[in-house]
């Protein structure tokens, strides 16, 4: 399967800068699998797609102040951090992160940043509340890094990455200054793990859920954990050679109740983007052919056309960046060739493409 088969012409007047005012008035397109149309709609017009006893599966993930800007001790010079995950195997008290660095050839193991309130804005007297060491390279990734955190004396490592740190916007949102719980979902949880937001879950008004819920729609949530592969292209020749890096992710067993009661009575599971595609389908069990709790675990499942769907009916996702890994899984549960019709149509109309963007439903 070649890499080159999920591109497409994306032009950078069609990458969202902001989000939609309100957030559920973005546009969506339907795309209906069984025989390939596709509809314009607004996307509070969700609600005429779902039926009564259908279950709404969302990715509760809060996004951490996960970029850190600071300056490499032994030159002064500028360096961006961006946390991906705890990496707890290597120190139980969680100093030791997987990490994007840039730039990411001259960090090389032994190097120490040093990160302060505001960045490197910051008046040059202003306190170092953070430092990060080098201690090893992420094989395969580029500008991956294991990094040692210490906190400033008196701050837990949890504080000094939010006097240190930003809310990481993707690097394709050039020009946005606004609120940046803009970037969260109005239904995330407390606690933040992932560097990244479920985008396809930011469209979601209170009014909205509550709206969906009132009609009997059900609603549950599952967790992902959001990391390295959000920001890594395919760059293979052939999309199989691509090795995805693990994410953790927890299906509680009340989402496996809840979908279970749902198939029964006849109705749909519905994946509120793709993150939560991948935790419910790496959450089934093949030889026992059921969807189990999982708590704590991790994935590196890779969904590609030709892989198969045991749990999701439908989805709600956004448009995606050429070439990579979630192109191919919208291509799976649809094809490739409604997908790229849609993608041709959408940016004909002039959609709003990833994250702020606009959204589609594959029913």
């Amino acid at each position: 399967m070649l890499t080159a088969d999920f591109d497409y012409p994306l032009h950078d007047e069609l990458i969202a800068q902001a989000p939609a005012e309100p957030r559920d008035s973005c546009r969506l397109l339907v795309l209906h699998r069984g025989d390939g149309s596709i509809e314009h709609r607004i996307f509070s017009d969700i609600v005429e797609y779902l039926h009564p006893g259908d279950l709404l599966v969302a990715n509760k993930t809060r996004v951490l102040p996960a970029r850190l800007v600071g300056r490499k001790r032994a030159t002064g010079g500028v360096s961006e951090t961006l946390l991906l995950s705890r990496r707890e195997d290597l120190d139980p008290y969680g100093g030791v992160w997987e990490c994007l660095v840039n730039p990411g050839k001259r960090l090389k193991e032994g190097a120490v940043i040093e990160y302060r309130p505001g960045g490197i804005a910051a008046p040059s007297d202003a306190p170092v509340v953070l430092t990060g060491e080098v201690i090893d390279f992420i094989e395969g990734s580029r500008g991956g890094r294991l990094v040692r955190f210490t906190p400033a004396a008196g701050l837990s490592l949890d504080e000094a990455i939010h006097e240190a740190g930003r809310v990481p916007l993707p690097p394709y949102i050039t020009s946005y200054e606004g609120d940046p719980e803009k970037y969260q979902t109005v239904y995330a949880m407390r606690e933040e793990h992932s560097a990244a937001a479920p985008t396809a879950g930011l469209h979601f008004t209170p009014a909205l859920i509550e709206r969906l819920r009132e009609q009997g729609i059900g609603w549950a949530a599952v967790e992902l954990e959001v990391g390295i592969d959000t920001f890594r292209l395919v760059t293979e020749e052939h999309a199989e050679d691509h090795a995805i890096h693990t994410e953790r992710y927890h299906v509680p067993r009340d989402v496996v109740d809840a979908v279970e009661a749902a198939k029964a009575a006849g109705g749909r599971v519905i994946a509120v983007g793709t993150t939560s595609v991948r935790s419910l389908e790496s959450a089934w069990d093949v030889q026992e052919g059921r969807l189990l709790a999982r708590e704590n675990a991790t994935t590196d499942l890779f969904l590609m056309p030709g892989s198969a769907f045991h749990v999701v009916d439908a989805m709600i996702t956004n448009f995606h960046v050429p070439r990579s890994t979630l192109m191919m899984l919208v291509s799976a549960f649809a094809t490739r060739e409604q997908i790229m019709a849609a993608y041709a149509e959408a940016i004909e109309k002039r959609y709003r493409f990833l994250s702020f963007g606009d959204a589609m439903f594959i029913e």
